[in-house]
Order: C-alpha cells, then structure tokens, then sequence
C-alpha cells in the first residue's frame, strides 16, 4: 500500500473514497460537518435518519454525495466523545481499512487521523495510522492454493494533516510508521510460516538477507561452535531434533563507535514438542509460534535499520526445536551452562529458559548498555494476564519504567510483574545449583528469576510474550507483538519521540 500525506478540505478531494468520523448521539466531527455543509445537509440528514449512529465498529459507505468531488464517502462510528482514547482511534483506522477493501475503491483519503486524541500530537496520529492501516490489510494466505476473492486492493490511502505546517512532521512520521508495521509483517509472516518450513536455518537466512538488505554485520554458529563456547544449556534442548541449532547474530551500527549497544535476545523454538515432557496433542499445532520471539527481534532489526536510527543495535537468536526421540534430553539430566552454573533438568518443556540462558552469557562479550530479552516464555503469563498485557521482568526500575511507557505509548502494552528475591527460593535443586522450574505457583516469575541468575552483569529486562504473541480461534495468527513496544522504546532511546 501506498502511502501519502496532505492538508485540505474533503469535500474537494479527488479520490475514490473520503473517510470521516461520526460520534455517537449524531455528533458530526468537523470533516463531516465541512462535507454535510457542502452537500446542503446530505449527511446530517444520513445521520438524522438513523442509518448511521455513530457506535463505534459501525460504517455506512454513500454514493454521489452532492457537492463533493469523491466518488464515495464512507463515514464511521467512532463511539462516544467523551470517552475517545487511543485504542478507539486506532480501531477506527482499522475499521476504515477493512471497510475500504469492500468497496472496490483503488485509493482513499483518510480525515479520521485529524480526530484529536488526548495527549497523543499529530506525530503520534499519524505513525499510528500507518501501522494500523498495514495491520488491518494484512493478510497470511502463501499455501491456498485458491485465494479468498476480494475487490480490487486498495492501493493508495492519504492521512490528511489539519495544517500545512505539520506536514514535515507527519512525513517524518509516517516513514516510522510504516518502517514499524513492515517489521510486525516481517514476525508475522514468520510465525504464520509451518514449522517444516520455518525452522532454525530458515530464521538463520532471513537473518542473513536482512544483512544483505541493510549492510547489517551477520554471524551465524552452528553445533560446533555453541559446543567450543559450552553452551549446553542451549544444546540441551536441541539434542533430540534433526534440524541443527543455530545462534544468529546480527549487529546494526547506527550510532557513534564508542556507543554500547542495546542488545535484544528472542527465543527462537521453531517447534515445540514439549520434547520427552511431551505436551498434550490439542491445539500442539500452535507451537509453531513458539519462536515468535525471534520474529519479534528479527522484525525490530528490520524496523530499526529502515528508519536508520542512530543507535547501535544487536540481536542474538538461540534457534532451535524441541523434539523428542532416543538422544533427547531427560527430566533429572543436569547440565552445565555456558556460565558455569549448573542446571537440573526438571521438565524437559520449560526449555525457552534453557536456550535463553547461554545466549544472555554470549551478550556479555558485546558488553552491552542493556540486554532485552522476549520470549513465548510460560503459559503462566496467560493465566496472570490473558492475551492483553506482555508480562514485564527487570532488574532495574528505571528499565522497566521505560519499556512500560513505550507500551503505553505504542498501544502494546505490558505490565510491570515482581521480580523479588524470595521467589528464588522455589528455584532450589538438591543436586544442581538450581532447577529449571519453580513448581506450580508464580511459574511467570520463576522462570524470569531463573534468567535474572545470567543476567548481573548488565541492566536487563524480560518480556513475556506467551499471551500477547499470537491469536487463537477465528482469527489465529501472530500479532507481531512486542514489535511496538520495542521499536517505540529504541525510538525513545536515539532521541526521535519524547
């Protein structure tokens, strides 16, 4: 889709759509107002007569409408005034969106991203509308072999300014909010992908095009180099798949030579079995997703490198599946990690931990300003937050503090969790410096103060993505979150957003 900024009135642009915004209670916003002015009360009489009623999640597309250039106007409920915020600004841009793939129409004009949102300026309205826009048109359909039919794609949609002297912002804007939404399409596509396709070398070569793509610095290890470094923690998990493991790293350096660089880490489990802990078989096909961390990392890179932010940015991927068969790791193997800390294996399927470990102790050698792991960790997170927040972890306030807001900020939103020494306890083992689970209770957290053991030597924080990282249901699908967060949190750090 293609994407173009202006200022102007509605009822003289020229395109195949116009889209404003009805209140409840047959509120008119000031774009319908200037169209119902034009067209000698054309859509006030709509309004009045009931067809439209302004809730949100409603629309009502009109034909000729008098004294207007466009060839349709498609008006949209946007609920009520009072209580507009940023999520219902947002849906209505996916509204609009869907709406418009109906109608047939090749380009549209879109007056909604003029709405006023409290505390959010135009900047925000507009990167917004962009990311939206793309996720509302998304579509994941590589393996029909008969394609859903629609209309004509909409090919080009214009996000209206409400004065010329925001136009240079508002492009500046829009090119982040399109570099974020190609980077959520990029983790999308990943964890749409069947695991015999997507697998640990398929990540390794997206990794390796997107060096190619942006001139990014790209390592690959195989078996034999995680073996040299003692990462059998990692190793451990891969012992009873077919498909090798692989750690990809990939450095974009944006910044001054001296910067240390963030440093995001993604667990990257392809397929997830369980391994000899097997999983119970309904709904296993969704392990797939299990590597939707390393999506996420990958997308970010992705995201972070097309706006050329002036930072320095390395993202290291433990990838691997976990399968089992006769070489596989068992429950009560104790194995040693690349730190040296030694780890009973309690439940072969709380692996995501075991590959996070090493890769942490591998950040050490870039010597990182903060390392930011994500991870489709444990299902506990869902059972403490369901599928609206991520779950956050940190050794440092002022680090969660700031992921928090760049939640807020993006709409994907986590949720500070505690991360306090006595939690630790759970995590005893009579034989090895600790286990790899915590028993039944505050598994979230468990798991979380088992990473924070490879994790002193830097400030760090851990982001759950086990709720929030894909969709079951009518909808299944990746989200593509943390994207948001992440890149709106690196956007803060180089100094582009307040």
């Amino acid at each position: 889709m293609e994407f173009s900024i202006k200022s102007g009135s509605p009822e003289k642009q020229r395109s195949g759509c116009v889209v404003v915004g009805i209140f409840e209670n047959r509120r008119l916003t000031l774009p319908a107002e200037l169209l119902d002015n034009a067209s000698s009360g054309f859509v006030s009489e709509i309004v009045r007569r009931g067809d439209m009623n302004g809730k949100s999640g409603t629309s009502l597309l009109l034909h000729n409408v008098p004294g207007t250039s466009s060839e349709r106007v498609l008006l949209v409920g946007l609920g009520k005034e009072k209580d507009f915020r940023e999520k219902d600004f947002c849906a209505a841009i996916r509204l609009s969106v869907k709406a418009l793939a109906e109608t047939g129409t090749q380009d549209a004009t879109l007056f909604i991203t003029e709405l006023a949102v409290r505390k959010r300026d135009t900047a925000w309205r507009i990167r917004q509308s962009a990311i939206a826009a793309i996720d509302a048109s998304y579509r994941f359909d590589h393996y029909k072999t008969k394609q859903d039919e629609l209309r004509r794609p909409l090919r080009k949609l214009t996000l209206i300014v409400e004065r010329r002297n925001e136009l240079s912002i508002a492009e500046e804007a829009l090119q982040q909010g399109i570099a974020i939404a190609e980077g959520c399409t990029l983790a999308r596509d990943l964890g749409n992908l069947p695991p015999n396709i997507c697998h640990p070398e398929y990540l390794a070569q997206q990794a390796r095009e997107l060096a190619t793509e942006f001139k990014l610095e790209c390592e690959i290890l195989e078996r034999a180099d995680m073996e040299k470094l003692g990462m059998n923690a990692l190793l451990a998990v891969a012992r009873g798949a077919h498909q090798p493991p692989k750690l990809v790293v990939l450095h974009y350096k944006g910044g001054k030579n001296s910067a240390k660089p963030v440093v995001l880490i993604g667990k990257g489990v392809t397929f997830d079995t369980g391994g000899i802990s097997l999983k119970p078989a309904a709904e296993m096909d969704e392990m797939k997703y299990d590597m939707c961390g390393a999506a996420a990392v990958l997308g970010t890179m992705k995201a972070v490198a097309r706006m050329a932010l002036p930072i320095n940015l390395t993202i290291i991927v433990p990838a691997t599946e976990n399968m089992p068969d006769g070489n596989a790791t068992r429950p009560g193997d104790i194995v040693e990690s690349m730190s040296g800390q030694t780890i009973e294996i309690l439940n072969t399927d709380a692996e995501g931990r075991l590959i996070l470990c090493d890769a942490l102790t591998y950040a050490e050698r870039f010597q990182p300003e903060r390392v930011i792991d994500v991870a489709t960790l444990t299902g506990a997170c869902v059972v403490a937050l369901g599928h609206v927040a991520s779950g956050l972890f940190a050794n440092k306030d002022g680090l969660a503090r700031d992921l928090i807001e760049a939640g807020e900020e993006s709409g994907d939103r986590a949720w500070h969790m505690p991360l306090w020494d006595e939690y630790q306890e759970l995590l005893k083992s009579p034989f090895a410096d600790m286990g790899n689970i915590g028993g039944r209770w505050g598994g979230a957290i468990t798991a979380a103060c088992f990473l924070s053991r490879f994790s002193k030597k830097f400030d760090w924080a851990h982001i759950d993505i086990a709720g929030t990282a894909w969709k079951s249901g009518a909808d299944k699908g990746a989200t593509g979150r943390p994207i948001p967060l992440l890149t709106h949190y690196l956007l803060q750090h180089a100094g582009k957003i307040d």
